[in-house]
This record gives structure tokens, C-alpha cells and sequence, in this order.
């Protein structure tokens, strides 16, 4: 397939234009920055430069070229988002740029069509032991300050499970990503700047970079039109153990623990997630529907993997 990627140069976008390269599909990168656009005509890719939220200026890139899908993989999170605030930028990714891509697969004659969705969709507290399928609701606004991240990940669902008639659309609900910045976690271990909580902490589902790549080729090639896949490992884990995992692994200092409503303090989103959000959640309808295993079923192995 010839597939449009917006994203194609941030974290998973490395993991993700090589993989669908190997896997025979002609890839075209959407970037804004033609250093970006440069990197990813080296590894094989065509490359758009555009701004997705500028719904003009991305029709006009496109104009002239044809897709047979396209993948959201957009974000704007270059370090990881301590304040609610920091979340603003992607939100309006997954509302505006999931619209302004849906137009776009209109004029490239897309007839699938893959977005990033979180497994943080289904809430920001304790959701019970047993692991939620898809099936399982999404989380509704209740007045607090996550209210806007929950309605974004609503939002890109909606847009793409409710795609005009011709475009089968398909939402990747991915674990916490973790292991191409593993590198960026053991340069915050050395300064003393990468917390994590004393006591009780919430239960997180992880996915390595390498296997979240490997679930979004397998949704492209076999996913079935209006489902959404949560694309999870099988560990779930506290941030506190991974973190300490990051910590031994790259043989740096141990995290600074500190209590869980001073890292609330300090950085609220981002602390939201390390000591609320606790859920588990079955990577079981990606096993079946996709024919999809994670190479790396831990945190731990991984990790390890470097």
C-alpha cells in the first residue's frame, strides 16, 4: 500500500516508517521541518512538508499525490508533559489534525484510515483489577482537569470510527510508549530530575516502541474497519518499576522518591499519570484480529533489549 504517515519523524515515526517499508508499503512522511523531511528521504521514504493544522496548506501539499491509507501518529510532545498545559498542543492534534487528515485521505482516494488513540482514554483512576477490552467505555468529562486530554482521545475515535462512507477507519489505543527514549530517561536518572512516587502508585499498560510499530502495520494490513486495538504489552507495571528498571538497565542513580502529592505539585499532568491512572488492559483482540504478539511481552525484557 502507499500510506501517508503524519508523524513520521517523532519517536514512534522511527520505529514505524522502517517497518512498513520492510513490511513492501511505499511510505509518505508528513513533517513540518525540512530537516525532518531530509532524514526521511534517506531512509527511504517520500516526504510532505506541511502542517496538519493548517487544513489549506496540507490540501495544497497533497494535491497531486494518491494514498491508499492513512496513519495519525501525530504529537506534539518532545519531552514528557508535566503540566496540563503542556497537553494543549496535542490535543488540538487529535481534534483539528485528525479532521484535517480525514479531508486529506478524501483528496489522496484513502480508503483506510489509522489514528493514535491512549489507553488513558478509558480514565484517570482506579478501573478495577480484571483487564478492560475495547469493549469498555471510554472515560466522560467529570469536571476536572483531564477533562480535555479524555475529550481529544474522544474526539480522534469518533472522527475516524465514524469516517465518511469508502474510508474504513481503525483506532490504535497504545500503552504508555517507552524504550527509543530510554536514552532521555537515564539523562534525567543522572541530573536527579526523573521522580517517582513513595508508597501506592497506579497500575500502568506499557508498549515498547519497537512493538507498537509492529501492531500499527499489522491494524494497516488486517485490522478490521471500525475497531478500535488496544496495543498494550502483557506487564503492567507501576512508573515507579520502570523507571528503577530504566535505572538498572542503563546503570544509572536511582530515581529521587518523593510523596505522590508533591510530584502533583510540582508536575500535575505528568503526576496525574504516575499516581492515578491504574488500570489494566487486554492486548487480546490484537492477538486474534491481527495476528499480532509483542516481541517484548515486559517492561523488563525490553529494557533489556536495549
Amino acid at each position: 500500500m502507499k500510506v501517508l504517515l503524519a508523524g513520521a519523524s517523532g519517536t514512534l515515526g522511527r520505529f514505524l516508517v522502517p517497518r512498513l517499508i520492510e513490511a513492501g508499503h511505499d511510505v509518505i512522511g508528513v513533517t513540518r521541518r525540512v530537516r525532518a523531511a531530509d532524514r526521511l528521504k534517506r531512509a527511504g521514504a517520500t516526504a510532505v512538508v506541511a502542517d496538519v493544522l493548517d487544513r489549506d496548506a496540507l490540501l495544497a501539499a497533497v494535491d497531486g499525490l494518491a494514498a491508499d491509507a492513512v496513519i495519525h501518529e501525530l504529537t506534539a510532545l518532545t519531552k514528557a508533559p508535566a503540566r496540563y498545559g503542556d497537553m494543549e498542543p496535542t490535543n488540538r492534534l487529535r481534534v483539528e489534525g485528525t479532521r484535517n487528515l480525514l479531508d486529506a485521505a478524501g483528496e489522496l482516494g484513502a480508503t483506510r484510515f489509522l489514528t493514535q488513540s491512549m489507553f488513558l482514554g478509558y480514565g484517570f483512576q482506579y478501573l478495577g483489577r480484571a483487564p478492560l477490552t475495547e469493549l469498555a467505555p471510554f472515560a466522560v468529562p467529570t469536571g476536572t482537569r483531564t477533562d480535555p486530554v479524555l475529550a481529544a482521545l474522544r474526539s480522534t475515535e469518533d472522527q475516524v470510527l465514524g469516517a465518511p462512507a469508502g474510508i474504513d477507519g481503525i483506532a490504535l489505543r497504545y500503552g504508555l510508549f517507552y524504550g527509543g527514549d530510554t536514552d532521555i530517561y537515564a539523562a534525567l536518572l543522572r541530573k536527579r530530575r526523573l521522580p517517582v512516587p513513595s508508597g501506592h502508585s497506579g497500575t500502568l499498560a506499557l508498549i515498547h516502541h519497537e512493538d507498537a510499530a509492529s501492531a500499527t502495520v499489522a491494524a494497516l494490513e488486517r485490522g478490521v474497519a471500525g475497531h478500535a486495538y488496544n496495543v498494550v504489552d502483557d506487564t503492567p507495571a507501576t512508573w515507579r518499576e520502570l523507571i528503577e528498571e530504566v535505572a538498572r538497565t542503563t546503570r544509572t542513580p536511582g530515581p529521587l522518591v518523593l510523596p505522590a502529592g508533591l510530584i502533583r505539585l510540582a508536575a500535575p499532568y505528568i503526576g496525574e499519570v504516575m499516581t492515578h491512572v491504574d488500570v489494566r488492559v487486554s492486548n487480546g483482540r490484537a492477538r486474534t484480529e491481527l495476528g499480532w504478539t509483542p516481541r517484548y511481552p515486559g517492561y523488563r525484557e525490553g529494557l533489556a533489549a536495549g
